[in-house]
């Protein structure tokens, strides 16, 4: 119970934390620091650099410690700028011997910050850092410090270790930001794929409809009834192919949503086929269960890039349509006899977007798909989809 309490609260202070911009933080932390800058009972956790005491408190000490403190509402900002504040007012402050307290301190933070938010330059200050760092002790050793010159060697590591933690923590920010950015180019890159394919299922299915009607009106010019009847068929194939672009335009004005276009079912797309001279046979072994969207579009996706092949390359050979439901699977199969056209001519399923799309989809859904000529020289597509599978 208790460790849950802890938690809450952490996730608490965490979101309280990223609520305000860092700036915000900075400012309170040199509102902190100076307020504990001035508790003579935190004196004793200060950074006595030298050793070098006996200068009274004055007002001039007073000026050092705010420019030891203030600097840090900056650091994030000017990470250089508050260093080169802050460590002059530290030389300085440890220089002339004032007493102990706890603003000496914040030479830690600024380093830390150089570290971890400064973006240009950073060698170059380094270097000047540690020039800094050799003159200061040459001086502090010239005005009779009692520190072991080892000792410097161990406030230079400490001070270098505040330096190498922020830019350790810069580096992990870094590679986060370029995983996100990774991440998102890669979202990006699936819908762009996504939205290829539905256009490939669309336009192709649709016109090549259109298409073989059209070309089909003109050998039945002299029987109006016929006519009229292909005429509709092209209509509908029209009316269709519109409502599902006008779904995937919104797709593409929208803010990165990603809905599922509303389709119709495998029953009308036999039945469109069928309209239009191709032979086509559906079968349906078990009851239908309901399916999840994706699932029911990845069906209906598979039967109607088959059917599209088949009156393309197949056009007027029978075809049949299988579809079994099984306890966790559909299980979709469409055939069509030889065509007159050689299988290996057919661009379309020789490795085109068609079949890549299909794989594509079924494969995210944790389904299988295959598809190959047959001995008789026919065309086969068969696709294995679980019933849960989902994206």
């Amino acid at each position: 119970m208790s460790g849950t309490w802890a938690s809450d609260r952490l996730r608490r202070l965490w979101e309280v934390w990223r609520v305000y911009d860092a700036t915000v933080w900075d400012r309170w932390l040199a509102v902190v620091s100076t307020g504990l800058a001035f508790v003579p009972a935190l004196s004793i956790m200060s950074v006595q650099f030298g050793d070098l005491s006996g200068r009274p408190a004055d007002a001039f000490q007073i000026v050092l410690i705010l420019a030891q403190t203030v600097p840090l509402a900056v650091r994030t900002r000017w990470p250089a700028a508050c260093l080169a504040i802050n460590g002059t007012a530290f030389v300085i402050y440890e220089t002339l011997g004032y007493p102990m307290q706890f603003g000496t301190v914040t030479v830690y933070i600024a380093l830390y910050s150089v570290g971890a938010h400064q973006e240009r330059f950073r060698w170059v200050i380094a270097v000047v850092a540690s020039a800094a760092y050799v003159v200061l002790c040459v001086a502090i050793i010239l005005l009779g410090s009692p520190v072991l010159q080892s000792d410097f060697l161990v406030f230079y590591l400490l001070f270098a270790a505040c330096w190498l933690g922020g830019a350790f923590v810069r580096g992990q920010r870094l590679q986060e930001a370029e995983r996100r950015r990774l991440a998102t180019e890669a979202a990006a890159a699936a819908e762009r794929a996504r939205i290829a394919r539905e256009l490939h299922d669309v336009v192709t299915h649709h016109v090549t409809a259109i298409v073989v009607q059209a070309d089909a009106t003109q050998f039945v010019a002299t029987s109006p009834d016929r006519v009229v009847t292909a005429l509709s068929t092209i209509g509908g194939a029209g009316r269709r192919a519109l409502a599902e672009l006008r779904y995937l335009l919104d797709v593409l004005e929208a803010t990165g949503e990603s809905a599922t276009p509303v389709v119709g079912s495998v029953r009308d797309l036999v039945e469109q086929s069928r309209s239009g001279g191709q032979p086509i046979e559906l079968v349906e072994d078990g009851d239908q269960p309901p399916l999840p969207v994706g699932v029911g579009l990845a069906v209906y996706r598979v039967v109607q890039e088959s059917l599209t092949n088949a009156v393309k390359y197949a056009e007027g050979r029978p075809t049949t349509v299988r579809i079994g439901y099984r306890d966790d699977r559909v299980e979709v199969e469409v055939t069509n006899a030889a065509a007159a056209v050689p299988v290996g001519a057919r661009s379309g399923l020789s490795g085109g977007r068609g079949l890549t799309g299909l794989r594509e989809r079924i494969g995210a859904l944790g389904g299988e798909l295959s598809a190959g000529e047959q001995p008789d020289g026919g065309f086969r597509v068969s696709a294995s989809i679980p019933v849960g599978g989902t994206r």
